[in-house]
């Protein structure tokens, strides 16, 4: 059993690539024995968790994620302890596993109650062992249990999945355990890590159970930290690239000198500011290491361009050369909303890309939204697939924001990104992250890379923040490093 960190890579699997897991690993061990493993390992973690709990409160489904629940609750009434189970099955209705565990579970005298209990104290744990891969959801007798769980006002430990998160997509459905601990079986799946996932999961454990069947491909990727190479001693500004910011229209001059002054922290060799709507260069002093340029004298085939940050209704004019030109092109922000309104911008992007990705996009989900002609909650119902989709439709690596970051390449598995908290959450944070990705793809990384990298560092600066002090766009610019 392990605890998910953020220093190394992890695979995840979605409903179909574990229920195909499952199978093999059934089809090796025969029948009973992995639901057997999952609830040792539940108990063996609910000990660890609770180990002066006086009860150990299970609320058990009537699927095989409630006989995982009944399993454990077999073992700790075997060592000592006092769980007590809360059962919505149906004896004449349960999957044969189910039905040889609630067997055992009333063999080793566990206790049954018909009510959720009244009186669990800051010791005690509940576990959620209600529908796991098999959710819906929940009305009536479950809804009312869930919420139950919900003003426990103890730990709770969720077995596979919190109820009410989609596996796949980490999308909310209706009523929701929120999580303290989830121990995630046999495969991690995609959901725990983004959408609702991270809120709801809390502190996200491992268990392979053991299975040594051929394991399926990845569905996608949880992302680990970006290679640290150290510089060369014979190297020099020249050795790690050039990066452009065009955008800054009038009223919005900081959003290009965040992004640049994120590309300069983050390494790169030299950093330009080129404004719109007119030059104005107050913000040198506070950048002295900024060079500024007028739009027009860059020469964008030596450069990797941030194209976007404030940059208006001025930005359209300019992504036409920038399109044709940029050696190396991230696009975000209102460069992004132009595209979305032009068929003509949209074929440019996707000649451009033909080859191969050369081109970054870092939507939050209303500019994806936009790009894909549908609507923000759609996107964030499933934000694999809406960044996987905007990835294949333009030939780009697309840059999903938001909670469990989603860095999608045209025919690759999707990568979440394990960092990053809601100090994000405010003006220019996504500015310093365009800036960080040109500089880590200017510096020699492919653009894949340079996002991932990008995007994990990013988070990792807002998850070292103190508690205490706010985290503002211009702090994160100084700490992109």
């Amino acid at each position: 059993m392990q605890i998910i960190t953020p220093d190394r890579a992890w695979p995840l699997h979605d409903t179909a690539a574990t229920r195909q897991q499952e199978a093999n690993a059934i089809a090796e061990a025969g029948p009973h024995v992995l639901m057997q493993r999952a609830g040792l390992a539940v108990a063996q973690l609910a000990l660890a968790l609770a180990p002066h709990a006086r009860t150990v409160w299970i609320a058990c489904g009537p699927g095989n994620n409630g006989g995982d629940g009944l399993e454990a609750a077999s073992h700790l009434q075997q060592w000592g302890r006092r769980p007590v189970v809360q059962w919505l099955g149906d004896a004449a209705h349960l999957p044969a596993d189910a039905a040889a565990s609630l067997q055992r579970a009333r063999s080793a005298g566990v206790a049954f109650s018909s009510a959720s209990p009244s009186a669990l104290g800051p010791q005690d744990l509940c576990v959620d062992a209600l529908l796991g891969l098999g959710g819906r959801p929940a009305e009536g007798p479950m809804a009312d249990c869930i919420d139950a769980i919900g003003r426990c006002g103890t730990r709770v430990l969720a077995v596979d999945l919190p109820t009410g998160l989609h596996a796949d997509t980490g999308a909310r459905h209706g009523h929701a355990v929120r999580a303290d601990h989830t121990l995630s079986l046999l495969t991690l799946k995609p959901g725990l890590f983004t959408g609702h996932g991270r809120d709801l999961a809390g502190k996200v454990w491992f268990d392979d159970l053991g299975a040594c069947a051929q394991v399926t491909p990845a569905s996608a990727w949880l992302a680990g930290p970006p290679p640290q190479a150290a510089r060369a001693h014979a190297s020099h500004k020249g050795s790690y690239g050039d990066v452009a910011v065009i955008g800054g229209a009038p009223g919005m001059r900081g959003a290009a000198v965040l992004a640049a002054a994120a590309a300069l922290h983050a390494g790169a060799g030299r950093v330009y500011v080129a404004p719109l709507g007119g030059a104005s260069h107050g913000e040198s002093a506070q950048w002295p290491e900024l060079m500024w340029r007028e739009p027009e004298t860059l020469d964008l085939r030596q450069l990797a361009l941030v194209c976007g940050c404030g940059g208006g209704t001025h930005i359209a004019a300019v992504l036409p050369r920038a399109l044709a030109q940029a050696a190396q092109l991230v696009l975000d922000a209102d460069a992004l909303n132009a595209v979305a309104l032009a068929a003509g911008l949209q074929a440019q992007l996707i000649a451009r890309n033909a080859r191969g990705p050369s081109t970054v996009m870092t939507p939050h989900p209303l500019e994806a939204a936009r790009l894909l002609g549908t609507t923000t909650a759609l996107v964030q119902a499933d934000r694999l697939a809406a960044a996987q989709q905007l990835a294949d439709r333009f030939g780009a690596v697309v840059v999903l924001k938001g909670s469990g970051t989603v860095v999608a390449a045209p025919g690759q598995a999707p990568r979440i990104t394990p960092t990053g908290n809601a100090r994000l959450a405010t003006a220019g944070t996504g500015d310093v992250l365009a800036g960080m990705v040109a500089a880590y793809w200017a510096a020699g990384a492919c653009p894949q890379d340079a996002a991932c990298g990008a995007v994990f560092q990013h988070g990792a600066a807002a998850d070292r923040w103190p508690a205490q002090q706010v985290l503002t766009a211009s702090a994160l610019a100084r700490a992109a490093g």
